[in-house]
């Protein structure tokens, strides 16, 4: 028996990519996957806090996973989507550069940042996962949006 077979649970990850970077989060956190919404700007937020958005009777607060992460922002061209997510009863959409595809992992394809390093810089990330010979970055949305409810 080879290990992967001894992996009880295969989880689905929504890929996007934000620059140069990809990134996964889990699919069942994700309530739709939209183009780009037009934000109302909300005085005294964060920069990387686009705005909010009614989406079908709901406000949703969108934010920019590049400026949260200090990359340069970049025109909106047809690849941009906002991923919606829902945790809990919040939602938060969060605006990246394309979204890619799904990926199926077995928890032995993803390795702890805990084993790299204890940045609390890194609270955001949940692993690394390989895949085809690619990194996905796999992000703690339910971090993102709790620090977002706390402030």
């Amino acid at each position: 028996m080879d290990g992967k077979s001894l992996d009880k649970e295969i989880k689905q990850y929504v890929a996007f990519k934000v620059g140069d970077q990809e990134y996964g989060a889990d699919i069942h956190k994700v309530s739709i996957i939209e183009r780009t919404l037009n934000t109302a700007r909300v005085p005294t937020t964060p920069e990387y806090i686009k705005g909010v958005v009614n989406l079908r009777g709901e406000i949703v607060t969108v934010m920019s996973l590049r400026l949260k992460f200090d990359l340069p922002e970049i025109e909106v061209d047809d690849d941009t989507r906002t991923i919606i997510f829902k945790i809990n009863e919040a939602l938060l959409g969060i605006i990246v550069d394309s979204v890619d595809e799904v990926v199926s992992l077995y928890e032995s394809d993803i390795e702890s940042v805990t084993s790299i390093t204890n940045d609390r810089s890194l609270d955001y990330i949940l692993g690394i996962a390989k895949v085809d010979g690619r990194l996905i970055t796999l992000l703690n949305v339910e971090k993102l949006i709790n620090e977002l409810l706390e402030k």
